[in-house]
């Protein structure tokens, strides 16, 4: 906090950019503590909010990026000992959570870098199992650049929304409050995606097994010829 203070206390386009190309790499740097503060200084009319939203993205997807050429250069071995270093564990990292990323990367597939970047502990090194898997950069790109876009647009709404009633010696107060619930109704929403997409998922392999009655028989009988 001693050196993200001054520059939180300065709030403008760059330093966002700055910070949350910060926020985006493995230094820790809180978004919450970043986009809604803006937010709240363009709702008083300081900044304008579309600008902080774009320019929030841009700097999270530039710090993942960062993040996803070290792991896909380095490899695994030199991210493991980077982690379990003084430098990593200041970096409040270790090897049990860059685990814990790649099995939510390689459980849910590269639709995980979307998803990851709306999870506490898991949005700011998801890029790093990406980057360990060669995951292709355009995905890559595509999925950061929509999961950090969403996360911070909620941020910024946040932070729009307690300018109407909060004072600003209380905003940091507010937010840390805020963002334990809005992190709970994120898990939520994303849960029931979850829970809709595997019931699209299997309605539709059950309609392409009705369009085709015979394929699966046909298989296995071609199958048994060869044997």
């Amino acid at each position: 906090m001693s050196w993200l203070l001054p520059l939180l206390n300065n709030l403008n386009y760059w330093t966002v950019l700055l910070l949350m190309f910060i926020e985006g790499s493995v230094i820790p740097a809180p978004s919450e503590l970043i986009v809604p503060p803006a937010a709240y200084r363009a709702a008083a009319g300081d900044l304008n909010i579309v600008l902080v939203v774009l320019v929030a993205t841009i700097g999270a997807v530039l710090g993942s990026t960062a993040n996803y050429f070290a792991a896909y250069y380095l490899g695994r071995p030199v991210i493991y000992r980077f982690a379990n270093s003084k430098l990593g564990h200041l970096c409040l990292l270790n090897q049990e959570k860059i685990e814990k990323a790649e099995k939510y990367f390689y459980d849910h597939g590269v639709i995980a870098t979307l998803t990851g970047r709306l999870l506490p502990g898991i949005r700011q090194i998801i890029s790093i199992p990406a980057g360990l898997s060669k995951m292709k950069f355009w995905k890559f790109i595509l999925y950061t650049t929509i999961g950090a876009g969403a996360w911070n647009t909620v941020l910024a709404t946040l932070g729009w929304y307690l300018h109407s009633f909060v004072p600003k010696d209380e905003l940091y107060t507010k937010i840390e409050e805020y963002n334990s619930q809005i992190q709970m109704v994120v898990i939520g929403v994303l849960g029931v995606a979850a829970i809709v997409g595997i019931i699209w998922w299997q309605m539709r392999k059950r309609k392409k097994r009705k369009a085709n009655p015979h394929s699966a028989t046909e298989g296995k009988t071609a199958n048994e010829d060869k044997q």
